[in-house]
């Protein structure tokens, strides 16, 4: 875990729904310039037409969080073909003649989130394979943190933009709250690993600034090696990019919902082991700053200038942030980014 903060400090709190900030100028400029922005039907508010829904129920035989909604004939019909050409826009570059054989089979509402999501399942008509992707609200703080997220992290995102409407891919994996649920206690576990990636996720995030990594806001990627299982921890939910004003929010040991997990860590991982760990990340993150240098000066100008938190969280995240930094300078950071940007240079230098 970073060595930066205490031990003792509480638990981390997100108690308000965070204030949604409009996409500026300058960052659709910059969306534009590196091909995230694209032509695609603006449909986020056609999906809020549905009149009814009911509680999708998992494979597994649970209820679930998420709504599946339906919608008239004559809207479900005209939203099809729109819904169809975004899923061949995001996965097969536009070509609409590879795509006349997906439908869609079922749109679900998440009421429960800040960016309240619609989740689009397309089905393959041919084999019956399906797939997803994700229908949100664009968001500043949220473009800036899949951006981040893109650059810095050992991940790729596939995301497009257009107006108000923001499409994200799929990210796959076992949600956190359902793998520290049913795999934690596993006998086939490999508690060395698990403890090692989420001490790295726990770092790569605080080192970004990404907030609310609750157990229900990552999956986790299980792939099997030679000889051993390997995890991977991928944040899935960016909303609280650099929004809130206090440290421990950025650190995902923090949160209640991942005592389980930090508790095995503590016991699976001694302190020098902890702190290669982190080195590690630090060290790979400074990797693919270097290599992003270019496109990742132009976000970090961007943002410097942007307003994606209130001037209080500002005030209070400075001093948080001062308070673990004896010397460095933190004084002239007026914004969030400003604060992202100085807090990478020093813990990337």
């Amino acid at each position: 875990m970073s060595q930066l903060l205490p031990q003792s400090a509480g638990p981390a709190m997100i108690s308000r729904r965070k204030i949604l900030y409009p996409l500026s100028s300058s960052l659709r400029h910059y969306l534009y310039h590196f091909g995230r922005q694209s032509e695609i039907p603006l449909v986020y508010d056609d999906l809020y037409g549905f009149t009814g829904s009911v509680p999708y129920i998992n494979p597994m035989g649970e209820e679930t969080l998420w709504l599946t909604v339906m919608y008239p004939p004559e809207i479900m019909e005209a939203l099809i073909p729109k819904l169809t050409s975004i899923y061949a826009t995001l996965k097969i570059g536009g070509d609409l003649s590879l795509a006349d054989h997906l439908t869609v089979d079922r749109i679900d509402f998440g009421s429960f989130g800040n960016s309240r999501p619609f989740r689009v399942c397309i089905r393959n008509l041919f084999n019956g394979n399906s797939d997803y992707y994700y229908v949100k609200t664009a968001d500043a703080s949220r473009l800036y943190g899949l951006e981040l997220e893109h650059l810095l992290s050992p991940n790729r995102l596939n995301y497009l933009v257009n107006g108000n409407t923001l499409i994200e891919e799929h990210i796959a994996g076992v949600p956190g709250d359902v793998f520290l649920r049913d795999y934690l206690k596993s006998r086939d576990l490999n508690k060395v690993r698990i403890a090692k990636e989420f001490t790295k996720f726990n770092e790569r995030c605080f080192i970004r600034l990404l907030g609310d990594m609750r157990s229900v806001n990552y999956v986790v990627d299980i792939t099997p090696d030679f000889e051993e299982i390997q995890y991977r921890v991928r944040p899935i939910d960016f909303d609280q990019q650099c929004y809130e004003g206090r440290s421990k929010t950025y650190l995902a040991y923090h949160f209640d919902s991942n005592k389980p997990i930090t508790r095995l860590a503590f016991r699976a991982l001694n302190r020098k082991t902890i702190a290669q760990y982190v080195e590690e990340e630090r060290a790979q993150m400074a990797r693919r700053a270097k290599v992003e240098r270019i496109r990742l000066r132009s976000l970090l100008a961007v943002m410097q200038k942007d307003s994606i938190a209130p001037d209080s969280h500002v005030e209070t995240l400075r001093k948080d942030l001062a308070a673990y930094y004896p010397g460095e300078d933190l004084s002239h950071c007026q914004s969030m980014g400003e604060l992202t940007a100085r807090h990478l240079e020093i813990m990337l230098r």
